[in-house]
């Protein structure tokens, strides 16, 4: 089954959705049926709502919506910073991955930075032992700086369950 799917840019109402839809992909049971789960690693929550509303409210950040007719089935974050984009809760409905809809977005998110911001490279962090995501991000044609850093700790929503947790920094020239 093909879907057609619209991609536009999130409003203030959209913020509970694309919380609830990102924390299907990542984190507890539901995400579980993709392949993009933090599940084994992080407990709690990616995000909340409050968070996405800051993030659409903010200036140099946009979140980008993925639906198939009415349904929200993706989602990612866009910021701007010094020059380049960073792209980061890069997430698609844990029963609708692996159908192309996260390249989808993908690109689209990376021409948004262009026409919007006129920036040419664009950076991302993932968890260094994700190793099947980053070889996506790869193929995608995302390159491994070298660079890492310590993975963050945000008690009121996410603790890590494995120790020595590293966010290594991808990039790629647009």
């Amino acid at each position: 089954m093909t879907l057609t799917l619209s991609i536009s840019k999130a409003e203030k109402q959209d913020a509970g959705q694309i919380a609830a839809l990102i924390n299907s992909a990542y984190r507890g049971e539901s995400s579980q049926q993709g392949w993009t789960t933090e599940a084994d690693l992080l407990a709690g929550l990616r995000t909340d709502t409050e968070e996405i509303l800051q993030l659409i409210s903010s200036d140099d950040s946009m979140i980008l919506l993925c639906k198939a007719e009415a349904e929200l089935v993706g989602s990612i974050h866009l910021q701007k910073q010094a020059g380049q984009v960073c792209l980061g809760m890069l997430a698609v409905s844990p029963p609708l991955q692996v159908r192309g809809i996260g390249k989808q977005l993908l690109e689209a998110a990376e021409q948004a930075a262009k026409q919007t911001w006129a920036v040419d490279k664009s950076v991302m962090s993932v968890i260094s032992c994700r190793n099947e995501l980053i070889a996506f991000y790869e193929r995608r044609g995302y390159r491994r700086t070298g660079v890492s850093k310590v993975f963050p700790v945000n008690p009121e929503l996410w603790m890590p369950k494995v120790a020595g947790l590293r966010l290594e920094i991808l990039e790629k020239v647009l």
